[in-house]
């Protein structure tokens, strides 16, 4: 199964800075070193072009980050110091979402080693996500007439605010958010199929949620293509989660939206999404699990 991966995914942070950046190198070496991928399914991204990211986000957006002009406010809602290295690191990421996106559509699955920065606006970013990396390759793809019709299954454990803002008058394009209702973003925006959990929900009921409503969004939407936000900010214990998934149900969980989507033959394309356990470490390990699930479906199907 190809993926996307570029060493600059991570750049430096403060020390005191919670999000994970070297949970993505610990992610693709792990890949590697467990023979799950090899060297030549590895894409590597450039940055998006300008004119790609323009397709959704506004001019003067796209001018100050790439002169570091944000002002104090929106560097804070942003939530993580703006430099060149991470305007770079946003779009190559992006980049990395159109490459796994075009291998969906032409081996069935694809996956970027990054992505899901699902809290970005048109106008502006903000929960560590300054460019939507999804909303961006579905309208690059779309303008390209390779697809027309798709669907972003969003279960990271936070709703993606900013896509469904994004695709909220678009019939083409539908959006699944299955989140802790209590958690960020406290105000929330519409999404075409909205499922908000209760602090502490376990395997059981979770996984009833999103068998049912992936397949209600697959039945009713019919797309071309699909794109799973896999975020495993689910897990009980996650620094900013409030879920109780166990390791067990989250592989549940990967499986699930993997069988439904390929048993479809709908093409799936997998992004990251959030993460936030006790360690790095932890953190890289939980996000190999949609990765060894897509990997054994990739292989039932070639048999």
């Amino acid at each position: 199964m190809r993926v996307s991966f570029h060493p600059d995914y991570r750049v430096d942070l403060p020390a005191s800075h919670p999000y994970p950046m070297g949970k993505y190198p610990l992610l693709h070496q792990d890949l590697l070193n467990r023979g799950l991928i090899d060297g030549s399914d590895v894409m590597t991204p450039i940055e998006a072009p300008i004119e790609m990211l323009a397709l959704v986000h506004h001019p003067d957006y796209l001018e100050r980050l790439s002169q570091g002009t944000l002002g104090p406010s929106e560097i804070r809602r942003l939530g993580v110091p703006l430099s060149p290295r991470l305007w770079r690191r946003s779009r190559l990421a992006v980049y990395g979402t159109y490459l796994a996106a075009t291998a969906a559509l032409a081996d069935g699955l694809g996956a970027n080693l990054a992505g899901g920065t699902h809290h970005a606006y048109a106008d502006h970013g903000e929960g560590f996500c300054a460019l939507n990396d999804v909303a961006v390759v579905t309208r690059a793809l779309q303008q390209e007439r390779r697809m027309e019709r798709v669907l972003i299954v969003d279960l990271d454990v936070h709703q993606g605010n900013g896509t469904a803002a994004i695709f909220a008058s678009d019939h083409e394009v539908r959006t699944l958010s299955v989140h802790g209702e209590r958690n960020y973003p406290i105000n929330k925006e519409r999404s075409t199929w909205d499922i908000g959990l209760a602090d502490g929900t376990t395997d059981a009921e979770y996984l009833e949620h999103v068998d049912h409503a992936v397949t209600v969004a697959l039945d009713a939407s019919t797309p071309d293509l699909v794109f799973f936000v896999a975020g495993v900010d689910v897990m009980a214990g996650d620094h900013y989660g409030r879920l109780a998934l166990s390791e067990d149900g989250l592989r549940r969980r990967e499986a699930c939206v993997i069988r439904l989507v390929r048993e479809r033959h709908i093409p799936l394309c997998i992004v990251l999404g959030g993460g936030y356990a006790k360690t790095t470490l932890d953190t890289a390990r939980l996000h190999r699990i949609v990765f060894e699930e897509a990997i054994a479906r990739w292989q039932l199907e070639r048999r």
